[in-house]
């Protein structure tokens, strides 16, 4: 049972309007998650602020975001963020098979996608900690310096989302991720 009332754009606090209008307008719909965080304007507005931030100045495509959240998602047991990521993943171009692969982290079919993913997710799993091979490895793989340092504003934004929905026990309104194979 969510623990944040999760509002709808008319009974949003007049500081959240706005954010959840525009978040409405980009997803095609208010998702329980940006209904939850609309309760406070400051957290809506935290992750409206990032949010921008990388649309505004990002360069990675969708496929790799994508890449990146489920990473980071499936580290956290983040199961929203798994399941609405998975339905982005999809729009992005990535198959079934290559999402439950970077959700489990054995991504075998693209070298460098997989070295971004595996410094998500090391990043993740060790409070930001990223260890020299893994960062070397992304680097070996075509990684810029630059790439690198953008990948903390995707693990960054991932993490917010992630752990609201644990703090605030977000309801799932989109279709549940598989299941990985154990």
């Amino acid at each position: 049972m969510p623990r944040i009332p999760a509002h709808t754009l008319d009974s949003a606090p007049h500081g959240s309007k706005d954010i959840a209008t525009h978040l409405q307008r980009r997803m095609g719909k208010f998702l329980n998650i940006h209904a939850g965080m609309a309760h406070s304007p400051a957290v809506i507005g935290a992750y409206g602020g990032i949010s921008t931030a990388i649309a505004d100045h990002g360069s990675f495509d969708a496929r790799t975001k994508e890449a990146i959240a489920l990473a980071v998602g499936n580290q956290n047991g983040c199961d929203y963020c798994q399941a609405a990521h998975t339905v982005s993943a999809r729009k992005s171009g990535l198959t079934d098979d290559q999402i439950l692969a970077i959700r489990a982290g054995e991504v075998d079919f693209d070298p460098k996608l997989a070295a971004i993913t595996e410094a998500a997710r090391e990043a993740a799993a060790r409070t930001g900690n990223v260890s020299d091979p893994v960062w070397q490895a992304a680097l070996d793989t075509g990684w810029t310096d630059e790439e690198l340092t953008e990948a903390f504003a995707h693990i960054a934004a991932n993490l917010f989302t992630n752990y609201f929905n644990h703090y605030a026990r977000t309801e799932l309104d989109v279709p549940a991720a598989p299941a990985l194979s154990t």
